[in-house]
């Protein structure tokens, strides 16, 4: 989890640092859609705070090159709050799917409801007050207060702590050493440009100090990294063991009707995938495995096995034994039945793209390498 601080006074000796990492960004920022870039930003224009927030939200657990195509779906549909604000739920969940973490799109809908009945369509600029709204962190909070309004707060995440962790040379194991991670960003910051400043740092944690072989002799602030010094700055950050992920099994069943429909459900709105549509599936968790075998079906069918899918969540595997049936009425519960070539706009989550696809195949051909 990544924190932030307000810097009340930053020492002498980190101005030349943090002079070195800015005149590093305004050469070699990265272009992301949702940035206006150095050379605007010294000219006192400011990116859209609707624009960081969800890239922010978006980039929780997410690579952005993943993120960026997101992004640019969803500011061509809902180009501000107003609009996301006045969609359908169903809509932003299945624009959504293949992001993962869906209470992200949950909180992210709600979110965007407060602030255009509420903020008057616009987002505070307080942390405080950011950290009130759905979906928002203390980390996300800090991001938004520092590039969208360029307050002077830190902001650290994972490439930020890795950059520090190196630049002191840390011995201290994460998650243990984020508060003195963080005390030492504090004293870094720029409050001239703390919108640019953190930026910078993330920028030079994603292309220079990269977990793996970093670019050490390029690096704008090497000569007062610890690490550098060292000759082993891929040592940092130390990071506590890792408990090993259980495995959770269940069942997935997908039905088709004479007219080649498929039957969907949604899931509950807590727990795993909640408010996402899917086949009907035991009932697994997090923490309990589910039926894997055709008792747990939920309604009668010539049920056959058609194979089996992996996943991973972020703390345990899934593994689903898959059987598809056909159904000669469409007396199936509650849900609905959805044309197959319609199923691609349905807003699927990856998990249940897997399971459709182990069962009719070509359904989502790209999922089919990933199932296994």
């Amino acid at each position: 989890m990544a924190t932030a601080e307000t810097t009340a006074s930053k020492p002498a000796e980190s101005e030349p640092l943090a002079a070195d990492l800015l005149a590093w960004y305004d050469e070699h920022a990265r272009t992301m859609p949702w940035r206006i870039g150095p050379a605007h930003t010294k000219a006192g224009h400011r990116p859209d705070p609707y624009h960081i927030w969800l890239c922010e939200v978006m980039a929780q657990q997410t690579q952005l090159g993943t993120v960026v195509d997101y992004f640019e779906k969803f500011t061509a549909r809902w180009p501000d709050f107003n609009s996301l604000a006045a969609a359908g739920t169903d809509e932003v969940l299945a624009a959504w799917a293949g992001l993962g973490y869906y209470s992200r799109a949950r909180n992210l809908k709600r979110c965007a409801q407060i602030v255009a009945c509420e903020h008057d369509g616009r987002l505070p600029h307080d942390v405080d007050a950011l950290r009130a709204l759905p979906g928002i962190g203390e980390y996300t909070a800090a991001a938004i207060a520092a590039i969208a309004f360029d307050a002077p707060v830190a902001v650290v995440d994972g490439n930020v702590e890795r950059v520090i962790a190196r630049l002191h040379a840390i011995d201290e194991p994460l998650p243990g050493a984020r508060a003195r991670i963080r005390s030492y960003v504090t004293d870094m910051l720029d409050p001239v440009r703390p919108g640019d400043f953190a930026q910078a740092m993330m920028d030079l944690g994603a292309t220079v100090c990269r977990p793996k072989a970093p670019m050490c002799l390029i690096c704008p602030i090497r000569a007062d990294c610890a690490g550098f010094a060292r000759g082993d700055p891929e040592t940092f950050p130390i990071k506590a063991a890792k408990k090993p992920k259980p495995t959770r099994r269940g069942a997935a069943f997908v039905a088709v009707n004479a007219r080649g429909e498929v039957f969907l459900r949604r899931r509950p709105e807590k727990g795993m995938l909640g408010g996402m549509m899917e086949p009907p599936t035991s009932d697994w968790s997090a923490r309990a495995d589910g039926e894997t075998g055709i008792a747990a079906a939920p309604f009668d069918a010539a049920w056959r096995a058609a194979g089996e899918v992996r996943h991973t969540f972020t703390h345990f595997h899934l593994e689903l034994s898959v059987h598809a049936g056909r159904v000669s009425g469409d007396g199936a519960g509650d849900g609905r039945w959805v044309a197959r070539a319609n199923l691609p706009a349905a807003g699927l989550p990856t998990l249940m793209k897997k399971v459709v696809e182990a069962a009719l195949p070509g359904t989502f051909p790209d999922q089919a390498k990933a199932s296994k």
